[in-house]
């Protein structure tokens, strides 16, 4: 059983290792917190930190380090999570103010998240699977060309080239545009991408018919990536900045920031606290092969579809400063999507 005293040592130890990188020592706590006991005292508490498993000597004679447990405790019931400053505010505001569709908002936001941590950015694309679909529109670039623009009412907004192997006029142009559009609009995007898939499946016996399921199936392109989990990710060179942090190699991360589908998996299964904000720290990451990795997360809203904004970085990190960053984030980018779809 840890004392409250214990706690505070341990948020102490926490502290200094993450600011020096070296361990820490009991006199070391004694010179630089005012615990107001000798150095005697607070090596008491240390060997009970350690019978805990919340804190290790990864040497012998040395200082003491936390462990991936002694982090979890921190983060729990230590950490105390201060508001941004005006200045890294100003930065967040910087980098995400201004015009910009979701794919460019998503971009900044990790750009702007990695300049403030100094971590590994990721950002999970909102699912929009459930989104309806509003409006479908064709407009012809000439008789074989045309852009076909398709709008959710998450506002979610795409537009691609349709290539066909015949010519439309107007009339049949607007034949094609009412025919998709009774086929779609109303529909949720995975009842859309359903019915888009059984029509492209019938024969197109008729020009009509054929410009019909030409279009379509670049609408049905359109709609997979709607519904496809995917990151966007920033900061992948500040890991080799940091390998001194981890103790094997830092190549587990760099496969997972390559297939992303782990840390999708990740992300997706962290529990988050009544704040929003989620950590999976170390060897809670173990069967996702990122036993040495923690992430941290907090969820934002795109209109009705949730997802997560988050950093991975090693254990040794600044949880109190990157919860912030990443809630602060999180907040904003909410904010300037409900704007964006305000504005239209």
């Amino acid at each position: 059983m840890v004392s409250e005293r214990g706690l505070q040592v341990l948020r102490a130890i926490v502290q200094d290792y993450v600011d020096t990188r070296e361990p820490v020592g009991s006199k070391a706590i004694v010179e630089r917190h005012a615990f107001g006991v000798s150095a005697a005292t607070i090596r008491n508490d240390m060997a009970l930190l350690e019978d805990e498993e919340l804190i290790a000597a990864p040497h012998t004679s040395s200082g003491r380090v936390p462990t991936d447990k002694g982090y979890r405790v921190f983060v729990d019931h230590l950490a105390e999570i201060r508001p941004l400053s005006p200045a890294q505010r100003a930065a967040i505001a910087t980098f995400l103010d201004g015009p910009g569709d979701l794919d460019d908002a998503l971009a900044r936001t990790v750009r702007a998240l990695t300049q403030l941590t100094g971590q590994v950015a990721i950002v999970q694309y909102p699912s929009f699977s459930k989104a309806t679909i509003t409006h479908v529109e064709l407009v012809a670039l000439d008789p074989s060309r045309i852009l076909v623009i398709v709008v959710t009412d998450t506002g979610r907004v795409s537009q691609r080239l349709a290539l066909l192997s015949g010519a439309l006029d107007e009339t049949d142009l607007a034949r094609v545009r009412a025919e998709v559009s009774t086929l779609l609009v109303g529909r949720s995007v995975r009842q859309g991408a359903k019915r888009v898939e059984e029509q492209t499946d019938a024969d197109a016996r008729t020009p009509h018919q054929s410009a019909v399921t030409e279009i379509l199936r670049v609408v049905q392109e359109e709609l997979d990536e709607f519904r496809q989990d995917r990151l966007v990710m920033a900061g992948a060179a500040n890991l080799a900045l940091r390998e001194s942090d981890f103790r094997g190699s830092i190549y587990p991360l760099l496969e997972a920031i390559e297939e992303q589908v782990t840390i999708l998996r990740l992300m997706g299964e962290m529990v988050a606290d009544d704040n929003g904000l989620a950590a999976s720290i170390g060897r809670e990451n173990e069967a996702f092969g990122l036993s040495e990795a923690s992430v941290i997360a907090s969820d934002y809203d795109a209109t009705g579809a949730r997802a997560r904004v988050g950093l991975m970085g090693p254990t040794r990190m600044d949880y109190p400063s990157n919860l912030a960053a990443v809630r602060a984030v999180a907040r904003y980018l909410t904010r300037l999507l409900a704007e964006d779809e305000k504005g239209r």
